[in-house]
């Protein structure tokens, strides 16, 4: 699979200096980790959940979580898992197994993973791994210690997606040892880590808290400072991070704004305007610039809840061809030789030492999302990718 995979190749051609590369679920978890994207969440309990697999896949999603926790109901869970069964056995008939997203399941105990496992038989070809909620020091090691036996049952490596959103690692007295308790359980199963999920949801409960389509999880002080610690702790760029993916952006639907919209008219003008409108009125507008402050803040991807949200995480995850530009310069000029250079773009300084971190990690994100043409923005690859 590969993102704009589901464009035919001369759109891809039009909008690409460096197409995206193909990737697969035996890819190095590093890679993967970046490739996520956009990963829609999706109630396990859904009926058509294999056709909704499907539709979603050929409208370029390339990762989903199937949820059997927060989602549905405590009374709901044993139908859940019959119908994850259900329709894992449909897809493995129906689709080669590169023809769907990478699928996780999200569970609420460590003994739904290798129940789930065992009951999938030769349908866990089809599995990717398992999200594991309110993952702690303390709750880790039962499942990652349930995902090394289901590996032994499936005979492949299954990946964990830990989701950090207990109160532990809010508060601010248990915070930092939480954290760093939390890192050291995951370096032992790095190999299986392709990314961690920051669960802003649950540090806003924990004070009662939730933000309007006008605000950015940013805009709220304590989620701010605990996104904060961390990446300080998990996103450190000297080979010992991970990737830590974006909050979720819980709107989807208009409301009536307080605030005016924040997508500028020249970015649109003459020639998608109506995507502009469409954008503002969905309060879409407030999910983009969350997505440029994630970025910002080193995560990468983001949690979904609605497939509209999907295209714009993609779009604002392509290299532009600026970003390549400036990566490449800093990347020639060898790790010794140090200066400062002024930028191709003639609009800024790349100084060799202290941005080289940053030049890898955009070459690292061009494998994966492709590089743009120059000329080529995020409003031509948002119009492409939301079809």
């Amino acid at each position: 699979m590969r993102h704009y995979g589901h464009l035919t190749a001369a759109e891809r051609g039009r909008l690409f200096h460096r197409e995206p590369a193909e990737f697969s679920l035996d890819s190095p978890v590093q890679t993967l980790g970046l490739a996520l994207g956009a990963t829609l969440y999706c109630p396990a309990s859904r009926p058509r959940l294999a056709a909704d697999i499907r539709k979603q896949a050929g409208r370029g999603v390339v990762s989903m979580v199937l949820c059997l926790e927060d989602s549905i109901s405590d009374a709901e869970v044993p139908g859940a898992e019959e119908n994850v069964i259900r329709q894992f056995l449909r897809l493995e008939r129906e689709v080669p197994s590169g023809d769907v997203p990478l699928l996780f399941i999200r569970v609420r105990t460590p003994a739904q993973i290798t129940g789930l496992t065992e009951r999938l038989g030769s349908a866990c070809r089809l599995l990717a791994g398992f999200a594991l909620p309110k993952f702690t020091a303390a709750s880790g090691p039962g499942y990652l210690e349930a995902l090394t036996a289901a590996e032994v049952m499936c005979g492949r490596r299954l990946l964990a997606m830990p989701i950090l959103e207990s109160p532990e690692l809010l508060h601010l007295e248990t915070r930092a040892a939480e954290l760093a308790a939390a890192a050291r359980l995951a370096d032992k199963y790095r190999d299986r880590i392709p990314a961690l999920r920051l669960g802003v949801t649950d540090f806003c409960a924990a004070y009662g808290l939730r933000r309007t389509p006008v605000m950015t999880a940013y805009d709220v002080r304590l989620v701010a400072s605990a996104i904060a610690d961390v990446v300080n702790v998990f996103g450190r760029a000297d080979g010992t991070g991970y990737t830590v993916s974006g909050p979720v952006w819980e709107y989807f639907r208009s409301q009536e704004r307080m605030f005016r919209p924040q997508l500028r008219h020249s970015l649109f003008r003459g020639r998608a305007e109506e995507l502009r409108a469409d954008l503002i009125e969905r309060d879409m507008d407030g999910l983009l610039q969350e997505i440029e402050l994630d970025r910002a803040n080193g995560l990468q991807g983001k949690t979904c809840i609605h497939p509209s949200h999907v295209a714009p995480v993609h779009a604002l995850s392509v290299v532009t061809h600026e970003e390549f530009s400036d990566a490449a310069d800093i990347l020639r000029s060898g790790p010794a030789g140090g200066g400062v250079l002024r930028s191709a773009y003639t609009n800024k300084m790349n100084e060799v030492k202290p941005h080289r971190a940053w030049a890898e990690r955009t070459m690292r994100r061009a494998e994966v999302f492709g590089v743009a043409r120059a000329g080529v923005d995020f409003v031509d690859l948002l119009a492409a990718g939301a079809g």
